[in-house]
C-alpha cells in the first residue's frame, strides 16, 4: 500500500480534490505548491503544506526523504490553451523544465510510484474518439509541453525503476459534493464561465464556433467530473503499486457533450433570462474529441459517480454561489 504521498500543485483545483480523496483513504499527504495559481483556502487541513516551486529540485528531494514519500502525484503546471499560445516560453519552463526538476528530485529516494496529469490535447485533431494508441500530434503549445513531459517521465522512471501512471485528462468540470472545494481561477474554463454568468444581471453564455462538423455546430467534449478524476488517481496509484506496472490512460466518460448542450443545461438551472450567443471559432480549439476509456476500465475497477450533465452543472453553480457569498 502507498502511504506517504507528495502532491505538486495540491493547492489547485484538481490537486485539492485529489488530496481530499487520499486523506479520506487514510493517506498521509504532503502538498507542494508555489500558489501562483493555487489557493491557500483549498489546501486540506489534514495535509502538510510547503510553499515552494517545482523547479526547486533540492527542496523537493529533501521533502521526499524527510517524509519517506513512496508516491508522487505531479499536477503542478500551466494549463490554459490560449495563454500557452501567447507565452510558449512560460509553458515550456513550467511544464517541461518543472517536470524535469521533479524527476531529478526522485533520485536516491524511496519513491516507487509516479502519477502525472497529462491531457487529451496531445492527440491529433479531428479523430473524435481517441484511444491511447491514437496518433499523437498536439496542436497547442500546452499539448506539446505535456507530451514532452510524458516522454521525460517515461525515460526517468524506467531508469529509476519507478512505476508511472500517465493520466490523459479530458475536460474536467464541477466541484466537490461537499462544496468545500472547487474552481476559483477563471482561466477560460467553460463551466466556470457559465456558472459565473448565471449570477449576473444580464447573463450571456458565449459559444465559440457554430459551424463545426458536429450535430449542432458547436464543439464536442468529453466532460468529466473532478471528483471522478480524483478517484481515478487513487485507484490507478494503488494498482500500479500492486502490479508493478506503468500505464498511459485516457480519463474521460467515453461520452460527447456539445458546448451548446452545456449552455442549454445552465440556462435550465437559472431563473434568469439567459442569452446564448455564437461567436467565431478560437484558434487551437479541437472540433470534437472524446475518450475511449476501455483501457482505464480494464485496469481499475471504477464506476463514475457524477457522470450526468445535470450533476456537473449543478455542482458548478452551487460552488459559484458559495464563492459569491464568501
Amino acid at each position: 500500500m502507498t502511504k506517504n504521498i507528495l502532491i505538486t500543485g495540491g493547492a489547485g483545483y484538481i490537486g485539492s480534490h485529489v488530496a481530499e480523496i487520499l486523506i479520506k483513504n487514510k493517506k498521509r499527504v504532503i502538498i507542494l505548491d508555489n500558489l501562483s495559481t493555487g489557493f491557500k483556502r483549498l489546501i486540506n487541513k489534514k495535509a502538510e503544506f510547503f510553499k515552494a516551486d517545482i523547479k526547486n529540485t533540492k527542496k523537493i528531494n529533501q521533502i521526499l526523504n524527510k517524509y519517506k514519500i513512496d508516491a508522487v502525484i505531479h499536477l503542478a503546471a500551466n494549463l490554459v490553451i490560449g495563454e500557452g499560445q501567447k507565452y510558449p516560453k512560460k509553458y515550456f519552463n513550467n511544464n517541461v523544465l518543472g517536470t524535469k526538476s521533479v524527476l531529478e528530485a526522485l533520485k536516491n529516494t524511496k519513491v516507487k510510484n509516479f502519477i502525472f496529469s497529462s491531457t487529451a490535447a496531445v492527440y491529433k485533431d479531428g479523430l473524435y474518439r481517441v484511444k491511447e494508441t491514437s496518433p499523437i500530434r498536439p496542436k497547442s503549445v500546452y499539448g506539446k509541453t505535456k507530451l514532452k513531459a510524458e516522454k521525460l517521465i517515461q525515460s526517468y522512471c524506467k531508469k529509476l525503476k519507478i512505476n508511472f501512471g500517465i493520466l490523459r485528462y479530458f475536460n474536467i468540470v464541477g466541484a466537490s459534493p461537499s462544496n468545500k472545494i472547487g474552481l476559483i481561477n477563471k482561466n477560460d474554463h467553460l463551466f466556470k464561465n457559465f456558472a459565473t454568468e448565471t449570477f449576473k444581471k444580464k447573463p450571456v453564455l458565449k459559444v465559440y464556433g457554430s459551424n463545426y462538423n458536429t450535430h449542432d455546430g458547436s464543439c464536442i467534449r468529453d466532460f468529466i467530473h473532478v471528483s471522478d478524476i480524483a478517484e481515478i488517481h487513487l485507484k490507478v496509484l494503488e494498482k500500479i503499486n500492486k502490479v508493478n506496472q506503468s500505464k498511459i490512460l485516457n480519463c474521460g466518460y467515453n461520452k460527447g457533450t456539445s458546448v451548446l448542450e452545456v449552455a442549454k443545461e445552465f440556462k435550465k438551472h437559472s431563473k434568469k433570462d439567459i442569452k446564448i450567443i455564437n461567436l467565431p471559432k478560437r484558434k487551437g480549439d479541437l472540433a470534437k474529441i472524446i475518450a475511449d476509456n476501455k483501457k482505464l476500465h480494464q485496469f481499475i475497477k471504477w464506476q463514475p459517480k457524477y457522470n450526468v450533465l445535470k450533476t456537473m452543472v449543478k455542482s458548478s453553480i452551487n460552488w459559484e454561489k458559495k464563492l459569491i457569498k464568501n
